[in-house]
Order: structure tokens, then C-alpha cells, then sequence
């Protein structure tokens, strides 16, 4: 199968501008391709994972990624799925952000003899000269056109700011100096991106008189439509030190029933003849599922001795209600008060939480266990010679911790 019929029948494509053409250039592994990543924290995370994986397996077929880095876009913000407006980063968070994306993507990517390159939009939109970018560039924009893109419709209602407002010819621009400078013909990105992406082709075809294409993947959503990616503590992170690979692995351990098999044929690299076999999995089948999309997943992002552990440390989790390899949260003797730390504290420090108000919701709802005992006082504390054997603290089915003082 080629990559581009792959890439339909793993449902990883949702529209493209040009559908011939673009086959042929991916097949043929001529395509010079390129995804914008916003360096809006200091990590990716799985919201970032479903291009990665796109960007590795077009490369696996001999074409070639751009990975723009918007260092220069940051400091305005994309408005794209957006009901408010970002907030502005310094120049050094930007640059900090952009370091770190770097060692994070080299897991997926290839850099070695320019075969993919890295490249920050900061090079080049800081150094605009406003008047000249608006007589270049403005011409070839049309503002009703621009605010019917749903982009900017979704903003409207609260107040869409003209600092937002200019980031669709941005974006376009960009992809205009990617053509010029690197021979970028292709740009992808999620389905959220259409109209910035479309504009983007407009440009270099009025502006340049050449052929430019777009296409745009799915959105990683659950079953309820909501992105995937989220926990209560927050995003599911690619940095370990931000998401342990234990909590990684028990992520998408715990996806619903009806997205395990989504998942597996969008992200994982396994043969689609292998998962086509899943599909009528079902019961006791699809925890296998779950599993094996846990475990590929953490292998591709963490490293194979990363997955076997992680996948061992939940087998004896579940088996005997403590393991080894579980993910730690530790504690200072600062952490008590009088000696004592109450469960609430504990449950923020573990990371099981984000407020002690959602602390006490948890007990009161019977949800916290410590030790294979249920925790229904939220004024239940603890001095330091409990913390003297393994504590496990639990919250809920599915999230534990276990507790040390450091």
C-alpha cells in the first residue's frame, strides 16, 4: 500500500486542496512539507503527538519536514479554536520553549543529512518592516473573505483583536518564505488550520504564479468530541518530568472502549492488516487493546525499556494493589503543619489533584483510598512515621502515587 492510501485508511486525512497532485508528490516522496508548532510551553504534548507521527511516517516515504517553530507568531497568538486571547510570552520564554521542542522531536524525526530541518518564523517576521509587509502582502487579502473563515468567527462575539486579526497573513507568509527559501511545497497541520492553511496557497499562487498544497488531519478527539490529551492535573505532557512514563502509559490505558481502536490505526505504527484483525475485539479483547496502545505508544515516545517497565508496574498494580515501578510524588517535611500533613495537601502535592477544593469533592465522594483503605475524613492526617513504609495514595479507579518524603 502507498503512503497516501495509508494515510486514508487510517483515517488520518480530513481535506485537502488538491487530492491528485498531492497523492503523487507523497507517493513519490517529492514533497517538501511543512507543520507549525506554536512554542507555547516548554514541553509538547499529546496534542502535538498526531502530527509528529504524521511527520514520521511521510518522512519514513522519502519526504522531506519543515518543522516551523513560531517564535515569531507566539508573540501575537493564533485565534484558531480560541474564545479568548493568548497570553503574551517574553522573547526568552520563546527561545526556551523552542530548545526543548528541538530534543523532544528528534525522537521522531530525522535530522541527520538534511533530511528534515528546523526552522523559527521569529527569523524573519521580527524583522518585518510593517509598511512593506502591507503593500507586499496586504493586496492579496480580501477582509470579508478573512472574516468568514471560522477562525475569526468564533472570536467575534467576544471581540477579535486586529493583533489576532493579522495572524491568518502571517501564517501565510510564512509558508510564502518556506517556498521561496527551502522549496516548501506542502503544508499540513489539524483541520482547525483550513483557512489559514488555504490562504497560505492563495499567496504563493498570486504572488508567485506556483502550485502550493494543503492538507489537513483529524483532530485527536475522544468520543465526546473533547481533544484527547487532558487529565484532571492537566495535558498529558511529552517531557517525562511532566508526565512520568508510568502516567503516560496509564493514559492511554484508560481510554474509553470506543476510542481504542482509533487511536491504535491514527497513532501507532503497527501493520493496518494487524488492526484491521482488532476491530472485532470486544470485552475482556479490547483491555488487550488498550494494552498494546499504551505500550506502543510510550515505546515510541519514552523508549522500549521505559514501556516494559511501565507496562509491568501496571500488571502488578492491578494484581497485588502496589508496584515497584509506580510513579512517585514526594513530599518535604515543609509540607506539615505541626507535624502533620492532612489528605487534602496530599492529594495536591501528589498531582492527583490541581485544588484542594477538588480534594475535598474527592473524599467526599468516596473516591480517595491510602493504602487499600478508603479516606472519608478530609481532616485525616498523617505524621512523618507513616511515610516510613511504601505509601500508595490513590484517587478514583485509575490514578495512584505513590508517597515519599525527600
Amino acid at each position: 500500500m502507498k503512503i497516501y492510501d495509508e494515510l486514508k485508511a487510517r483515517g488520518l486525512i480530513a481535506q485537502v486542496t488538491d487530492e491528485t497532485e498531492i497523492e503523487e508528490l507523497i507517493n513519490e516522496g517529492k514533497a517538501t512539507f511543512y507543520i507549525g508548532f506554536d512554542p507555547t510551553a516548554d514541553s509538547l504534548h499529546v496534542g502535538h503527538f498526531m502530527a509528529l507521527c504524521l511527520m514520521k511516517r511521510l518522512q519514513e516515504a522519502g519526504n522531506k519536514p519543515i518543522i516551523l517553530v513560531g517564535g515569531g507568531t507566539a508573540m501575537v497568538g493564533d485565534p484558531s479554536g480560541r474564545t479568548d486571547m493568548r497570553q503574551m510570552m517574553t522573547k526568552e520564554t520563546i527561545q526556551h520553549n523552542v530548545d526543548s521542542f528541538k530534543v523532544q522531536m528528534s525522537r521522531f524525526i530525522d535530522f541527520s543529512e538534511d533530511k528534515a530541518i528546523i526552522v523559527n518564523n521569529a527569523d524573519w517576521l521580527l524583522k518585518l518592516n510593517y509598511i512593506d509587509f502591507l503593500r507586499d502582502i496586504g493586496p492579496h487579502f480580501s477582509v470579508n473573505r478573512m472574516l468568514t473563515a471560522e477562525a475569526y468567527k468564533q472570536r467575534m462575539e467576544k471581540g477579535l483583536s486586529f493583533l489576532e486579526f493579522n495572524y491568518m497573513l502571517m501564517q501565510s507568509y510564512d509558508f510564502l518564505v518556506l517556498y521561496e527559501k527551502y522549496g516548501c511545497n506542502m503544508q499540513f497541520g489539524g483541520d482547525d488550520q483550513w483557512s489559514n492553511m488555504l490562504a497560505g496557497t492563495e499567496l504563493i499562487r498570486r504572488k508567485l504564479g506556483k502550485d502550493a498544497y494543503a492538507m489537513t488531519q483529524v483532530l485527536l478527539t475522544n468520543s465526546e468530541g473533547k481533544k484527547m490529551g487532558k487529565t484532571v492535573a492537566g495535558a498529558v505532557w511529552l517531557d517525562p518530568n511532566k508526565t512520568s512514563p508510568f502516567d503516560f502509559y496509564q493514559y492511554w490505558r484508560n481510554v474509553d472502549d470506543k476510542d481504542v481502536l482509533k487511536c491504535i490505526r491514527l497513532l501507532t505504527f503497527l501493520p493496518l492488516e494487524e488492526i484491521d484483525a482488532m476491530d472485532k475485539w470486544e470485552g475482556a479483547e479490547l483491555n488487550k487493546a488498550k494494552e498494546i496502545l499504551a505500550y506502543e505508544l510510550t515505546k515510541l515516545v519514552h523508549g522500549e525499556k521505559e514501556a516494559e517497565k511501565s507496562q509491568a508496574a501496571a500488571k502488578e498494580l492491578f494484581s497485588s494493589g502496589a508496584a515497584a515501578n509506580m510513579p512517585v510524588a514526594n513530599i518535604s517535611l515543609d509540607d506539615f503543619t505541626d507535624g502533620k500533613v492532612d489528605i487534602l495537601t496530599l492529594l495536591v502535592k501528589s498531582g492527583l489533584v490541581t485544588s484542594k477544593s477538588e480534594a475535598r469533592r474527592a473524599v467526599d465522594q468516596g473516591g480517595v483510598n491510602l493504602n487499600g483503605e478508603k479516606v472519608s475524613d478530609i481532616k485525616a492526617n498523617f505524621e512523618p512515621d507513616f511515610f516510613v513504609d511504601e505509601v500508595v495514595l490513590k484517587k478514583g479507579k485509575k490514578h495512584f502515587k505513590k508517597i515519599e518524603i525527600k
